[in-house]
């Protein structure tokens, strides 16, 4: 490319910089923008002028949009807490399934981070002084909360109602409400866990698990985070229960295949000498 063609390129792209520029600093403002305080959240990033590199501005949408996010789970999670204080089982099973399908977005949406390259990052990573992502308001308020969720989960479908988590997921085992409760639960506890494990990755793939957080710390130490469990209850039943079933690993059990002349009653269980007398 000739040295006019590259000017006349660069004016090119000077003047639709320019003009769309303008639009986002000075967005028109109408009852749409104006309900929605959009004057507002469009000024909530740097000014265009100020961003380090072309992806400063994206890594700053993706992290404000997560916290409003956040508020709107941790605002709906007190809504669940005094339903599920009430026992409003549909209630609660209706604001969970938001909850968890909020914290899938929360996931997919850290893909888009992964477009950006670690060069890029690390500019990005200086502009935040002090700060890590340790630091998110809405996710420290988050991780006070499954406490108050567990305590008034168990006051009112487990022990309020006379049970154990063993007896609703097998002993008594019947579908009811204290086990969809139950499960609501435990797929808020996964989403959180592969949020947190999905965050591992990212910063794998942007500025290297064996490099020291900002603030000195091994970054490595998130993976504690990673593998917490906020309801453990609702995962070692499941643990106990494969054991009392006799899935123990190592524990060696008749084949339900037999080899072509083998003796065969063509019932795969197990029998004792007795049942078969």
């Amino acid at each position: 490319m000739s040295q006019q063609q590259t000017s006349s390129s660069e004016n090119t792209q000077s003047v639709f910089r320019q003009k769309y520029h303008n639009l986002l600093d000075n967005p028109e403002m109408l009852d749409y923008g104006t309900y929605l305080n959009c004057q507002q959240l469009l000024s909530s990033q740097k000014p265009l002028t100020e961003l380090c590199n072309g992806d400063e501005l994206q890594f700053q949408i993706v992290h404000q949009v997560e916290e409003l996010w956040m508020k709107l789970m941790i605002y709906t999670l007190v809504d669940v807490l005094e339903y599920m204080s009430q026992e409003n089982t549909l209630r609660v099973v209706s604001l969970m399934k938001r909850v968890n399908f909020i914290q899938r977005m929360m996931s997919q949406q850290l893909d888009l981070l992964e477009t950006m390259s670690p060069k890029e990052y690390q500019q990005i990573r200086l502009q935040l002084g002090n700060g890590s992502g340790q630091e998110s308001p809405g996710f420290r308020t988050l991780l006070k909360m499954p406490e108050d969720l567990w305590k008034v989960f168990d006051k009112g479908y487990v022990t309020g109602r006379g049970k154990t988590i063993e007896q609703v997921y097998d002993s008594q085992y019947s579908h009811d409400e204290s086990y969809i409760v139950a499960e609501c639960l435990a797929e808020f506890d996964e989403q959180l866990q592969k949020f947190r494990s999905l965050h591992i990755l990212l910063i794998q793939r942007s500025i290297g698990l064996e490099a020291k957080s900002l603030k000195g710390r091994a970054v490595t130490l998130l993976e504690n985070g990673a593998k917490h469990r906020f309801f453990p209850e609702l995962w070692q039943v499941r643990s106990s229960m494969t054991d009392s079933w006799g899935q123990a690993y190592g524990e060696v059990r008749d084949p339900i295949h037999r080899e072509k002349g083998q003796s065969s009653s063509g019932c795969p269980f197990h029998h004792t000498a007795s049942e078969e007398s």
